[in-house]
């Protein structure tokens, strides 16, 4: 058992450092604001954790210290770690249901294909959402929230999604070639 858990966090680890290197190299698109493509890592772990709710949060939570660690955006500290930390409890959540439905419980791998994108979907709009009003709070925005959620969160949710497959994929076949069992 403890054999296992030490697999969990080191895979976690690794994820989340691709995640963390991703952003960072990641260029600004608008208002120095950069898709978040740290959070494509962080539903691919939820996935991966799907039934471990406290590896989901601190994955969250770390998720969150990373890209505060590594924001482009001036005083996005904060606002970057809160987005996080909202993200995941809202997306473990969605998740949940969505392993809840027949449908997606029968496809199993490409359930597991729906639910990456759906999440990636509702979950980068969420953080774009909860990082915006926060910056706008405390900080200020270059520009209105709506100029910002249409030039800066619908294409980083377009790049977000497209990376996920790409990504999700990758990390499914590497442990299915080492026999890791998802979830």
């Amino acid at each position: 058992m403890r054999n296992s858990k030490t697999k969990k966090m080191i895979l976690n680890a690794i994820l989340l450092g691709i995640g963390l290197i991703l952003h960072q190299i990641f260029p600004a698109i608008g208002g120095g604001i950069t898709p978040d493509i740290s959070l494509v890592m962080l539903f691919c772990i939820m996935i991966i954790n799907k039934n471990d709710y406290k590896s989901c949060l601190i994955a969250g939570i770390i998720s969150g210290i990373f890209a505060a660690m590594t924001t482009k955006f001036p005083g996005g500290q904060i606002p970057n770690f809160v987005d996080k930390v909202v993200t995941v409890n809202i997306m473990y959540l969605v998740m949940k249901f969505m392993y809840l439905s027949p449908v997606i419980e029968k496809m199993n791998k490409k359930g597991n294909q729906i639910v990456i994108v759906v999440m990636t979907f509702i979950g980068t709009i969420i953080s774009g959402i909860v990082f915006l009003s926060i910056a706008s709070a405390m900080v200020g925005l270059p520009a209105s929230l709506m100029q910002l959620f249409v030039a800066v969160v619908l294409p980083a949710t377009v790049i977000n999604i497209i990376t996920s497959i790409i990504l999700y994929n990758i990390i499914a076949l590497s442990l299915k070639r080492t026999s890791y069992q998802i979830g």
